[in-house]
């Protein structure tokens, strides 16, 4: 049987292999990529894949808000730090490849709002489309009798349909009419304005910055550099912007739950109380409770956190004061039990470390431990282990306040020491108590156990145009999802006798389920105004 195929078909040369296809080359690779990269589809995949990538920020703790909790998570997971280190997973929000995700997501909504807005302009100025031929194809077709004559007809179909919102074009006899415009100007004022909450936060974590700082009850922290326990600034943050002001703590009203036996010692709310000074001297007293930050000098102070900050005091064996400040514990359960270290590099015969535990309201266990059952200062106790020893300060490496490596360092006062001489076991003291140090160093002092916060200063220039351009959005986003946009014609033809016939119908650009009913609005509207005779 011979081929139905003429002899010339590439199925018919069986020398060649394939069929010649033009090459793109660099230009048109380029252009490829381009398009690809600037289409709502890729736009909707970026911005899906960003909010992916901010999971882990949320996950893990990120050095910018949290630092202490980042050493802490490293300390409790050594295994996995390494891993997340190496993708950057505790500065999630700065990292290479959350950037990059940003960086490609603002490129593509750029590359889609030009051209769309170029069209839709164009768009905006365009005449309404000619009447088609035959509407009765079209949706919500409907004819109607009226008395009176064409022109007359024509004229009140152009009055109803620019009453409903139309714009309207007359061809011949007929009206053609257009609205619903704002939808895609809806769109595009959400697209745009996406851009700039985009822009926005990219400035503002460029020229703001965030800082921590724990205020004992009774001092006061400036808002200078060097004042701040953990500092993070933007890109271009400029120490010069720092607006001078100070916050005194006075005190810390914390509100315990007392009466439900199933949250008892729960607590249900904490206020700051603070006197803030700003640069021409004028004081005022504020309140920091969570979720209400304290607002000043364009920073805003968040309650992050809040504990115990005992005032130890150290002397030597001749009862010279070697060291005497509040140290502030950290938390370990929610009864407040309280983590602390003590450094002494300096004074003593030898350097010593102490680390300490706070029991708000103290009860000794079957085990002989120390446990604490209520949060509140009702039986504190305080309990120090003692080591001597170098202590790595004096090498100009930054080391852990919060953390005492006892790797080389002799225990003098503690369990393992006291398990073979009772008098080195661990110290133990109340409010106003004296305690001597092992052989004979000097002693040591609980005068007081103060409150401490936590604050976060947190300085945002961008918050003002995030949410205007968040509002935008909204705004656009309903714009664009309930103006349905919708073509609309009226076409008048004489039927003879003084009267007209007249068609309408109209044409959906989208989902319009109603459009039906506005074409027999319209319908209805136009032929009221005349005598209706069928």
């Amino acid at each position: 049987m011979s081929s139905s195929r003429p002899s010339d078909h590439i199925d018919s040369r069986p020398e060649e292999s394939g069929i010649d296809e033009p090459r793109l080359g660099l230009v048109g690779s380029l252009r490829f990529f381009w398009r690809q990269l600037t289409s709502m589809r890729t736009a909707l995949l970026l911005l899906l894949l960003l909010a992916i990538a901010a999971v882990p920020g949320s996950l893990v703790p990120q050095v910018s808000s949290d630092p202490n909790g980042v050493i802490q998570f490293k300390a409790e997971n050594p295994g996995i730090t390494p891993v997340l280190e190496f993708f950057q997973v505790f500065e999630t929000y700065s990292s290479v490849w959350f950037s990059a995700i940003y960086i490609l997501l603002f490129v593509s909504l750029i590359g889609c709002v030009i051209p769309r807005t170029r069209h839709h302009l164009n768009a905006l100025r365009a005449r309404p489309p000619k009447t088609p031929a035959r509407l009765g194809r079209l949706t919500g077709h409907t004819t109607r009798t009226v008395a009176t004559d064409t022109e007359t007809a024509v004229g009140e179909a152009r009055s109803v349909l620019r009453r409903a919102g139309y714009r309207t074009e007359r061809y011949g006899d007929s009206i053609s009419a257009e609205r619903g415009y704002a939808r895609e100007s809806g769109n595009l004022v959400f697209h745009i304005a996406l851009l700039g909450v985009l822009v926005s936060v990219g400035l503002g974590g460029g020229f703001g910055y965030s800082g921590q700082k724990v205020i004992v009850t009774g001092s006061s922290f400036a808002n200078v550099l060097g004042d701040y326990d953990s500092f993070n600034p933007g890109r271009f943050f400029d120490e010069t912007r720092l607006e001078p002001y100070t916050i005194r703590l006075d005190a810390l009203d914390v509100v315990y739950e007392e009466e439900n036996l199933a949250a008892y010692g729960q607590p249900t709310d904490f206020t700051a109380h603070v006197t803030t000074t700003l640069r021409d001297g004028s004081q005022s007293d504020g309140d920091v409770a969570v979720n209400e930050p304290l607002s000043i000098g364009g920073t805003q102070a968040y309650l992050l956190g809040n504990g115990y900050a005992p005032v130890i005091t150290v002397r030597d064996a001749d009862g010279d004061v070697v060291s005497s400040e509040a140290v502030a514990f950290l938390p370990q359960d929610s009864q407040l039990t309280s983590l602390g270290i003590i450094k002494v590099p300096d004074g003593l015969d030898e350097q010593i470390g102490m680390r300490g535990f706070l029991y708000p309201t103290a009860a000794e266990l079957d085990t002989g431990a120390y446990s604490s059952t209520h949060p509140d200062l009702r039986n504190p106790l305080l309990t120090l282990e003692v080591y001597t020893g170098d202590l790595g300060l004096d090498e100009g490496a930054a080391v852990n306040a919060y953390n005492l490596d006892v790797e080389g360092l002799t225990q003098i006062a503690g369990r393992e020491a006291g398990a073979d001489d009772p008098s080195a076991a661990t110290l133990m003291l109340e409010p106003g108590e004296t305690v001597d140090l092992p052989d004979g160093l000097g002693s040591i002092e609980l005068e007081s156990i103060p409150r401490f916060v936590s604050l976060d200063i947190h300085h945002d220039p961008s918050q003002v145009w995030v949410l205007i351009s968040a509002v935008l959005a909204l705004g656009g986003l309903i714009t664009s999802l309930f103006i349905p946009r919708r073509r609309m014609w009226i076409r008048v033809t004489d039927a003879g006798d003084g009267s007209s016939t007249v068609e309408y119908a109209g044409l959906a650009r989208g989902e319009d389920p109603r459009l039906t009913d506005g074409v027999a609005e319209i319908a209805e509207r136009h032929s009221a105004r005349f005598k209706v005779d069928a």
